[in-house]
């Protein structure tokens, strides 16, 4: 459906054409301060119109908080997050009525819903949906750093050209993701990944890329056994992101070809009582439970599918092959954009789980109490 978390919930609504999109955050618990600019600039970071890499789609991306927030605080209710569309163009859909893109979910969609889903820029399976999960996941950001953990995300490769893995920490992350279009903290590969970029839009193509996230300051056994372990309940919202092909965390893939001597993380005293991993190609995940170490992995993310070359497909009144040349305004590489979206997908699914652990734990808020006052407003 349309609905994340266990404690922390967001259900996600809207259209990449229609009025607007927005999602219902329910869970939160009362008395968290809430940065509303905080939120705006998460959702600034992940808006089109910001480079020839981007679409052209100008989209202000206000947010409104519709309920949930009084005097800078959660209220314990649930909070109605609003973002309007402002610069829509169904004149460059009409033809996806009879004619599916290659790649996107138009042709499924039509036949799931009986002829009635909304084919506008993808309707309710658009990346424009992505907003109001940054959105929220800022807001689940907060309520991590209330209780010492950060996470952050930056681009890691562009079509196949790709730094060294688990090199940055979440501050270089986060300077990066202001500091340049692509979003990389791999500097030395910014020119390269410019370049690939501008070969393919010039050929009215696209490209993919490889996100890498962080999370840093996670208590050590946070997550659940099998079918909510960290990276059961990450991967099942990373992969609700449109153009994620796959997950993977710390050694991911490669672990296949090590032995276990090798990818084994041997344990240390950290000199506080406990003990720390001297590697971590588990990417700080063992069991299904943090180590405490930085949990880490890469996001893959498919070549933007709305491509400006001719592609096959069929005219579905007739029944006909048919030959499709899309217009439009479309992102060269959606990787870029997406940073944000996986940044605030793995702080969501983080803040969930890390709230089931505070209620087995019986840890309580971080945040201090308000006391109660008779003033009037």
């Amino acid at each position: 459906m349309n609905t994340f978390g266990r404690l922390l919930r967001m259900h996600i609504f809207g259209e990449s054409h229609g009025q607007g999109v927005g999602a219902v955050f329910d869970g939160l618990p009362a008395g968290m301060p809430i940065e509303v600019a905080r939120i705006q600039a998460a959702l600034d970071r992940r808006r089109p119109a910001q480079g020839p890499a981007t679409s052209s789609r100008r989209e202000p991306d206000q947010l409104e908080i519709l309920s949930g927030l009084y005097r800078g605080c959660s209220t314990g209710a649930p909070l109605a997050l609003w973002i309007a569309n402002h610069d829509a163009r169904e004149r460059d859909y009409r033809q996806l009525h009879t004619v599916p893109r290659p790649g996107h979910a138009d042709w499924p969609a039509l036949v799931r819903s009986r002829g009635h889903h909304d084919v506008r820029g993808g309707g309710h399976f658009s990346g424009r949906l992505t907003a109001p999960l940054v959105a929220c996941g800022a807001i689940a950001a907060e309520l991590l750093r209330g209780h010492g953990v950060e996470v952050a995300a930056h681009l890691h490769a562009v079509a196949g050209i790709e730094g060294g893995s688990a090199t940055h920490d979440v501050a270089a992350m986060r300077a990066a993701v202001d500091g340049n279009r692509c979003k990389t903290a791999h500097q030395g590969l910014l020119e390269a990944f410019e370049a690939a970029i501008a070969e393919a839009r010039k050929a009215g193509d696209s490209v993919g890329g490889v996100i890498e996230f962080r999370a840093e300051g996670l208590p050590v056994g946070v997550g659940e056994p099998w079918t909510d372990s960290i990276e059961s309940h990450l991967s099942h919202l990373l992969f609700a992101i449109p153009a994620v092909k796959g997950v993977s965390f710390g050694a991911g893939f490669a672990a296949a070809t090590m032995r276990g001597s090798e990818h084994n993380d041997g344990y240390r005293p950290d000199g506080d009582g406990g003990i720390e991993t001297i590697t971590n190609h588990a990417g700080g995940i063992v069991g299904g439970l943090s180590t405490g170490s930085p949990l880490w992995g890469h996001v893959a993310i498919k070549p933007t599918s709305s491509i400006f070359v001719r592609q096959q497909s069929v005219d579905l009144p007739s029944g006909q092959a048919r030959e499709l040349i899309l217009r439009g305004r479309h992102d060269t590489l959606i990787a870029i954009r997406a940073v944000p979206v996986v940044e605030a997908a793995v702080a969501l699914s983080l803040a969930d789980l890390l709230m089931v652990w505070h209620a087995e734990q019986g840890v309580g808020a971080a945040w201090p109490e308000r006391s109660l006052s008779t003033e009037q407003e």
